[in-house]
């Protein structure tokens, strides 16, 4: 596992034993993710990461963009949007014909000199680690895709209301 993955901090030094001090943080996260561009992947997989190497249950929930985030033939393919980015470039410029793919490749570039793991490899490790991954049912539908067109990490596909039923008691983070 590389070191992006791992905990940066100690846990607060406050408790001696580990369980003790974790006892102090969330039971349970659930995390909302909306976007499907390579740079909003990252968020939610790093806290859902962090929140289970943590002990924290976690609940991912993928919905409408951020659907390409677990759809197979997309997860590998990710492009960063230039008009979202902070890289310091005038907006006419960003949306010039193949200026996605170029600030994609630097992204790509900078996330693999950082040892950092891929979108799919991440998926792995939070499957991995009893994370929870689910689609979201009404996003399928309005999207055309079927339960076999997502990753394998993909526990299954439900809709709000069970969403909100698996999150029960869970600190919410929507991305």
């Amino acid at each position: 596992m590389s070191t992006a993955t791992k905990a940066r901090h100690p846990r607060p030094q406050e408790a001696e034993e580990g369980e003790e001090c974790c006892e102090r943080l969330m039971k349970k996260l659930a995390i909302i993710c909306s976007k499907g561009s390579l740079d909003m992947a990252y968020p939610g997989l790093v806290l859902g990461l962090a929140a289970r190497n943590n002990g924290i249950k976690v609940v991912l929930f993928y919905t409408f963009w951020g659907m390409d985030v677990i759809t197979e033939k997309k997860v590998d393919h990710l492009l960063v949007s230039p008009l979202c980015t902070s890289m310091p470039m005038p907006k006419m410029v960003s949306v010039l014909p193949g200026v996605g793919h170029a600030v994609t490749a630097m992204m790509k570039k900078k996330i693999e000199s950082l040892d950092i793991p891929k979108v799919r490899d991440l998926l792995d490790l939070l499957a991995d680690s009893g994370a929870e991954i689910y689609g979201c049912k009404m996003s399928i539908e309005m999207m055309g895709l079927k339960r076999e067109d997502l990753v394998a990490q993909v526990k299954d596909v439900v809709g709000a209301n069970e969403f909100f039923y698996l999150s029960k008691g869970a600190e919410i983070i929507f991305i």
